[in-house]
């Protein structure tokens, strides 16, 4: 495993996502999937309080429990960094984020954060996201209750998910005017086929929320400071599946193209095609950490195999050059 520093703490280069661990990955197969990646000296796991709300028709907290039953069964302390959300939680069973999110009020982020340490059994959420924006609340007030958390001991670091880039500017203007810690690290889907930006927005509310587009990732130039975590960087499938249907906002003449070269790029390398875009994350010139989400060890030791994909300066530019 390799390692790079996000915000203050030191950890590995790949993310581990659990968001379906506890309701459609059992527990035995969620430990053995944890174990594996502690013991392949994996540090970084990832879970909102909202997981997985949909599954059963409920409210959440199934992942953040199984995690928490895991760290007390395997005696795991702060060596291990996870990250958790809130914003995005059903108020009532049967609803999703989409009629009824709980929102970004100072009550709602203090109270959820005490429940999402007890589920954890954490004393502090070592990176806490504001998982989706809620514009019925003053920015204000859900920056000053970030910030009170980490300044209370209670949130290591924070970070942002799926709001507009001039959101989290303005949020990170507000938390320096009032001395307070801001977002560091950024959640956004990115991978390596490029996404349409001219779909209208309830596309993006039903599937994804948040594309790591130009803007973006010129923002993230601009401060080296920050991390981009990419969730859903195989995008469930697509890569490898021919089951799997390319999403709608990725259908543009653009994505065919890139598909062709990722094919060359991992027959050269003898690599699967997940691995090499993983190998091309990793490589970025930006700071981005894939978040990963497995369903059985073997598939999480494909991931990790990517980290034994050296890609070279040519086969790098391959990949970029393709609109």
């Amino acid at each position: 495993m390799r390692y790079r520093k996000v915000g203050n703490k030191d950890v590995s280069v790949i993310a581990l996502g659990a968001m379906l661990m506890g309701s459609v990955t059992d527990e035995s197969t969620s430990f053995a999937i944890l174990d594996r990646f502690v013991e392949a000296g994996g540090t970084f796991i990832d879970t909102s309080n909202n997981y997985a709300f949909w599954v059963d028709g409920g409210t959440g907290g199934q992942s953040e429990e199984l995690l928490g039953r895991w760290r007390r069964s395997r005696g795991v302390g702060d060596e291990i960094v996870i990250s958790t959300k809130v914003g995005a939680r059903p108020v009532a069973p049967g609803l999703s984020y989409v009629d009824d999110a709980e929102g970004l009020s100072a009550k709602v982020i203090r109270e959820q954060a005490e429940i999402s340490r007890e589920r954890l059994g954490v004393e502090r959420i070592d990176l806490y996201y504001s998982h989706i924006e809620d514009r019925s609340v003053e920015l204000e007030e859900t920056v000053q209750a970030f910030g009170e958390l980490v300044q209370d001991g209670v949130v290591g670091m924070l970070g942002v998910s799926n709001h507009p880039i001039w959101r989290v500017e303005r949020a990170r203007q507000i938390a320096g005017g009032l001395g307070l810690a801001g977002y560091e690290v950024l959640q956004y889907q990115h991978s390596y086929l490029r996404p349409r930006f001219d779909v209208p927005e309830s596309i993006f509310r039903d599937g994804s929320l948040g594309h790591a587009g130009a803007e973006l990732l010129s923002y993230l130039r601009l401060d080296p400071a920050m991390t981009l975590v990419a969730y859903s960087p195989l995008m469930g499938g697509v890569y490898t599946r021919a089951d799997k249907k390319i999403p709608y906002d990725y259908e543009h003449p653009g994505t065919a193209k890139r598909l062709a070269v990722l094919k060359e790029i991992a027959e050269e390398t003898g690599a699967t095609a997940n691995q090499v875009v993983l190998a091309w994350q990793l490589g970025h010139e930006l700071a981005i950490v894939p978040l990963v989400g497995a369903s059985s060890v073997a598939q999480l030791d494909e991931t990790l195999g990517a980290l034994d994909v050296e890609l070279t300066e040519d086969q790098r530019a391959r990949l970029d050059a393709v609109n």
